[in-house]
């Protein structure tokens, strides 16, 4: 496991229609707060405030082809030449990091290559570098 410790963060709330809202800063929207949604807005709060990695450098839920089927990733982290570099899968908070969802990200994966994958629940995050697929102690420093 990849200890992670959330910072403290000050996200742009609301609530319309019973239903509670966050401010996404990376794609500029408002999104409904979800479980899942919660994870992933406090793990790019994590990437950006503690390990310094670039917010220009973060896509969130972009859509991608594999084997003829339009998916989803949750996150990639592109490199300082614009590369994919790392893959995260945010699951919500009770949902096990079990082997499918590692599979899930391996078979993205195909489509999008990357050097590292990390899979999260906000409670719980695992890492791995590919070629061999090893798994990681802590995520990898931002290469500037």
């Amino acid at each position: 496991m990849i200890e992670v410790q959330f910072p403290e963060t000050d996200f742009r709330l609301k609530e319309e229609g019973g239903k509670q809202y966050i401010f996404d800063p990376i794609r500029k929207v408002w999104l409904q707060l979800t479980d899942e949604e919660w994870v992933r807005q406090n793990f790019v709060a994590y990437l950006v405030s503690v390990l310094q990695y670039p917010s220009t450098l973060i896509a969130l839920e972009k859509e991608i082809m594999l084997n003829g089927l339009k998916k989803r990733f949750d996150m990639l982290v592109y490199d300082s030449s614009h590369k994919p570099w790392m893959m995260i899968e945010c699951k919500s908070h009770d949902i096990p990091l079990t082997r499918p969802v590692l599979d899930q990200v391996l078979r993205y994966n195909m489509s999008v290559p990357v050097e590292y994958i990390v899979i999260t629940n906000g409670k719980n995050t695992m890492g791995w570098k590919r070629e061999p697929l090893t798994e990681l102690q802590e995520l990898p420093v931002f290469n500037r």
